[in-house]
């Protein structure tokens, strides 16, 4: 064995250029399928764990009290399916003011719960006690972490009730409600509803979860169901963000391992094929044709386990980062996402070792058959009439000599050569999908900003520590920002925290008023609200709901309720929030006010002298630049581009290698060549011609296979819908540009080993032979 690791280690630290290519390849892989995978367990791994350390509820069911009573409603726990249950817990809305704690104001769904813990829905206190006295209420802590004691004491004045004061935290991974008080002071509250909390026995699809609740509630009076939320809801608002970066990480991450796959075997082949000598020689002193094979496995087996190691180290590095921004703004709750769980890095490690030693494996078994006299008499070049054929129908074209020469050489060797075009497929196949994600995303974080101008945010209440109320009213304040020089339109918004009927979570609704081109192409289906009671929200927020356009829901705040209609879906939206019209808003909650304002400026209009002139007007308002940067759209263009630029560059070395190899194997035909009068000139061009064809029809399969993984990539993005113009952005000098990528690979990855053959001496090649 120690004969074999002695001519391994020889082989590596003669071949270092190709043990380079080899473990480059190897890092990039891993670390792309690392970053897949850790996005894919982080997706739905850590809420599954929380929640069943929870005993998370499988549906929040709300029932309405004057159709049922409380003693129907225990009787739902003993129906076949139902695993486990708690309830009935009464239910009342209660209204809170703008700036209590957190919140923007509105409402709060507040549940009647004696304890804590139960068989189902274990909530975890975060700080403080539970509320077991009357003026006691624990809230829901929405975010990751701890509040800290800071807020404890908060009184929360309830018009018409009683004043509640804050003497807890908690978090509940069912989200089951907002804020809990003791079941005694339920009463105080007035509960129109009352809530169950359900596990089933078979909750792994929405179909069984309807079925497993409608076997529950089956003997109720009809209608006293008003609402439900399944964990599975909860899930896809967990993991919707996430989601949405999921399908085109996935996508470079095979990539990548196709890429990794056919280079180490092109690599490998050619060690073996150009090392036909070294293997003869290594027979003729004794080894066996499996010490042969172990040799050129234990070669390769070490810049792969390097690299293996290394791609592990940086995927774990940055998917740290790439998971904070993939889950940022969602309410987790107990669930943690800020690392990588061990069996990714471990698959990663393990898997991508196997894989290449798999691609070796082939290679190596063509030098386990040959002879020591077959490998010794082989030489460099490849067999007689490989090819021959082709050259002599170039060779009468009219095509320059070396040109003709260039394009006859990939004949010689035809299993290598299909290896390298695989490689500037896919090579182009990135470039193509990098492409139209940057041209989509480019388009989706330009949607409103069309016309050039700046956007100027305003919001009332000043900056900072400063909460000076405006002396301007809201007519006043719209007016004056409307006449300041540059302004082109002004959009007035409100914001309240809502309840939507049969939901247990608030929504944010966004009310708007004023100028409203900047919807004009942010609707992807259906039209922008324009009256009373219509609204419009995001894909993740229609979902998660069971809407569509065309749908009702009815919206409460303040005691008031209004009958909204669906009319439109946007291109995104946060699955929390919804938008309406002002008349909505006046309907609801006609006292209040509008929180910011979004002024649009006229191309060229000096953005920072008219956010001076804002503040100018009124103490009370704070004017800002809005910035014209989009996260997601930084996020996906940024990754793309990043590993575009890595598997183009794997790609070139593939081809690097490819050329470099037939140039050794033709160093005789070189020398002749020169020796009949062939410039060193010549010598490029036909170095470079032999593989620019292959890059060529590179490019022409590579197109299509990056428009379909484009478009397969921008159909799947959850939290998106992105309309047919953010699509579409295929044109012909983007597809000229696409087919000159395939021969910019091939020609960047041979112009340097064609340099240096063109510099051999004619001595110096011949008296190698």
């Amino acid at each position: 064995m120690s004969a074999v690791w002695r001519a391994s280690r020889a082989a590596v630290r003669r071949r270092r250029l190709q043990t380079f290519v080899i473990g480059l390849v190897v890092l990039c892989s891993t670390t792309t399928v690392l970053l897949a995978l850790g996005l894919l367990a982080a997706a739905s791994g850590p809420f599954d764990k929380a929640y069943a350390e929870q005993r998370g509820a499988h549906a929040v069911a709300t029932f309405d009290t004057t159709k049922v009573s409380p003693e129907q409603l225990a009787r739902t726990a003993r129906q076949p399916g139902v695993e486990a249950a708690a309830g009935p817990f009464g239910q009342a809305v209660v209204g809170i003011p703008k700036g209590w704690l957190w919140t923007a104001g509105g409402t709060l769904t507040v549940v009647g719960r004696a304890d804590p813990a139960g068989p189902v829905d274990r909530i975890e206190l975060l700080e403080g006690h539970w509320a077991t006295a009357p003026g006691e209420i624990v809230v829901n802590w929405p975010v990751q972490g701890s509040p800290g004691p800071e807020l404890l004491g908060t009184k929360l004045e309830n018009p018409g009730g009683p004043t509640l004061t804050v003497v807890g935290f908690a978090t509940s991974m069912s989200k089951s409600a907002s804020a809990w008080v003791a079941p005694e002071q339920m009463a105080a509250l007035h509960p129109s509803s009352a809530q169950m909390l359900y596990r089933f026995t078979d909750s792994s699809t929405e179909a069984r979860l309807s079925a497993g609740l409608a076997g529950a509630t089956a003997r109720l009076p009809q209608g006293s169901l008003t609402g439900t939320q399944t964990h599975l809801t909860l899930r896809q608002a967990f993991s919707a963000l996430a989601d949405s970066y999921l399908p085109f990480m996935t996508l470079f991450g095979v990539l990548g391992l196709l890429v990794s796959t056919l280079i180490v075997g092109n690599v490998v082949s050619g060690a073996v094929v150009s090392g036909y000598r070294h293997i003869g020689v290594l027979k003729a002193l004794g080894f066996t044709p499996n010490q042969v094979v172990a040799v050129y496995l234990t070669m390769v087996s070490v810049p792969a386990v390097v690299g293996c190691v290394l791609g592990t180290l940086l995927g774990n590095v940055l998917a740290g980062p790439i998971l904070k921004v993939a889950f940022t703004g969602i309410d987790v709750g107990r669930a943690s996402v800020g690392e990588v769980g061990p069996w990714v890095s471990v698959v990663c490690l393990v898997g991508m070792a196997a894989l290449v030693l798999l691609a070796a494996l082939v290679p190596a078994l063509r030098a386990h058959r040959l002879s020591a006299a077959q490998a010794i008499s082989a030489g460099r070049a490849p067999r007689t009439g490989r090819g021959l054929r082709v050259q002599r129908v170039l060779g009468a074209t009219r095509l320059p000599r070396p040109v003709s020469l260039g394009l006859g050489q990939p004949f010689a060797r035809p299993a290598r050569t299909l290896l390298t075009m695989a490689a500037i497929v896919l090579g182009v196949t990135t470039v193509t999908l990098s492409t139209g994600l940057t041209s989509t995303m480019v388009a989706y974080g330009s949607v409103g900003r069309e016309d050039g101008g700046a956007r100027i945010h305003v919001t009332t209440g000043g900056a900072g520590n400063d909460r000076t109320p405006p002396r301007l009213s809201d007519p006043q304040i719209e007016e004056r920002l409307r006449s300041l020089p540059g302004a082109k339109g002004v959009r007035a918004r409100a914001l309240a925290q809502a309840s939507m009927t049969g939901q247990t979570q608030p929504v944010f609704a966004d009310f708007y008023r004023g100028d409203a081109s900047s919807h004009a192409r942010v609707i992807v289906k259906g039209r922008a609200p324009a009256a009373a009671g219509e609204i419009v929200a995001g894909p993740a927020f229609l979902t998660q709901r069971g809407l569509k356009v065309g749908d009702r829901a009815t919206l409460e705040l303040n005691g008031r309720q209004v009958s909204a209609t669906v009319v439109g879906q946007l291109v995104e939206g946060d699955a929390r929030a919804l938008e309406a019209t002002w008349q909505t808003l006046a309907q609801l909650a006609p006292d209040v006010h509008a929180t910011e304002y979004t002024v649009r400026l006229a191309p060229g209009a000096d953005a920072r002298a008219y956010a001076e002139a804002v503040e100018a007007l009124d103490p009370g308002l704070h004017a800002s630049v809005a910035d014209s940067a989009n996260a997601g759209t930084a996020t996906v263009v940024t990754f793309s581009t990043v590993f575009t630029v890595l598997l183009t560059l794997v790609s070139s070395l593939g081809v690097f290698n490819t050329v470099l190899l037939n140039t050794r194997e033709r160093r005789r035909d070189l020398g002749m060549l020169k020796s009949i009068g062939m410039t060193p000139r010549q010598v490029v061009v036909m170095t470079v011609t032999s593989v620019a064809g292959l890059g060529a029809v590179g490019g022409l399969l590579g197109i299509p296979l990056g428009m379909a993984a484009h478009r397969l990539v921008v159909d799947h993005v959850g939290v998106v819908d992105f309309p047919a113009y953010m699509k579409d952005v295929w044109h012909a000098p983007q597809l000229a540009a696409m087919l000159l990528a395939g021969v910019a690979i091939a020609v960047l990855g041979a112009l340097v080993p064609a340099r240096s053959a063109a510099r051999m001496t004619i001595a110096s090649v011949l008296h190698t032979e």
